[in-house]
């Protein structure tokens, strides 16, 4: 970009929050969503949008499923394995020309790694390893996992066999191009559940860092510990090992989960914290989901939450 085309963005900025009679400008995605957005700080041209497969209620075939996705403005789908039908999956892509972005490990609440039983275990370890060759069968490049339950023992029982487990997975994801990504839960392990919102990330970095892999990381959830801590803070924390987002609204004052543009999340501190730690990437919605409608809508509050518009 040329400094006429920053001085010409500046200056239209300017100009902008002047006639609204604010030092803020307001964008309206296609949704209705109206949001106050400080003019140079959007993430346009640094975010990617996609979304959970099971958010798609859209009648009809896969493809059919893949072009209401393409159709509502999002840039890639996650779906969930084991599984997916590969050959399925691979059909819709080409027909839409709508990339997998990653997947979900689909039994990791009920097959854990932190599991007391080793044959369990083992299972969790053969779930991922699956879901791995699964991803990069359909061009993916990352799949997300929850590691566990507190519930399962103590910190640093589940700690332990968790890292113990995953790492021996690590070669697998190594050797097909997969990142492992790690999802902030509320999964009673790495926070206090019963804690208040001065929280910090620490304990997530000490265990990414643990695995000690290039290809294990975060897909960073926005909207999950927000109850808990600063997330732009957490970003800042966390750094380089946020290889993906996840986002929802959240509601301190009401303590519940919400809509992406509903809540009172400092979306402006999230998106200082991704310049600040240079995050290019893909970011989920990870919401109720619904028709073709509903999912434009979900697009347009995500391109005002970030700053995409």
């Amino acid at each position: 970009m040329s400094f006429a085309d920053v001085s010409r963005r500046s200056f239209l900025a300017v100009s902008a929050a002047a006639a609204a009679g604010s030092g803020l400008v307001t964008s309206s995605a296609s949704a209705g969503v109206s949001v106050p957005l400080l003019p140079d700080d959007g993430l346009k041209g640094r975010l990617w949008k996609t979304l959970k497969i099971g958010m798609v209620q859209v009648k009809g075939s896969l493809t059919e499923k893949f072009a209401a996705v393409r159709d509502a403005g999002f840039d890639g789908i996650e779906m969930d394995a084991p599984g997916m039908n590969v050959e399925e999956t691979r059909k819709a892509i080409a027909e839409t020309g709508l990339p997998v972005d990653g997947t979900v490990n689909s039994s990791h609440w009920q097959i854990r790694h932190t599991d007391a039983d080793p044959a369990v275990r083992a299972k969790a370890l053969e779930s991922l390893t699956t879901a791995i060759r699964d991803t990069h069968a359909v061009g993916g490049h990352s799949v997300l996992l929850v590691v566990g339950h507190g519930k399962d023992g103590s910190e640093d029982e589940i700690w332990k066999r968790s890292i113990e487990n995953i790492a021996l997975a690590v070669p697998v994801a190594a050797r097909y191009g997969i990142q492992i990504v790690i999802e902030n839960v509320w999964n009673h392990f790495l926070y206090n559940h019963e804690g208040d919102h001065t929280q910090t990330a620490e304990k997530y970095v000490r265990y990414v860092d643990e695995l000690n892999s290039p290809w294990v990381g975060m897909q960073f959830d926005i909207g999950n510990h927000w109850k808990y801590g600063s997330m732009g803070d957490w970003i800042r924390t966390l750094g380089r090992r946020v290889m993906k987002l996840d986002i929802k609204g959240f509601s301190r004052k009401d303590s519940k989960f919400t809509r992406i543009s509903e809540g009172d999340i400092d979306y402006a501190d999230v998106r200082k914290a991704l310049r600040e730690i240079q995050f290019y990437g893909w970011v989920a919605a990870e919401v109720g989901g619904g028709d073709a409608a509903e999912l434009k809508r979900i697009s347009g509050e995500l391109d005002v939450a970030f700053g995409l518009v």
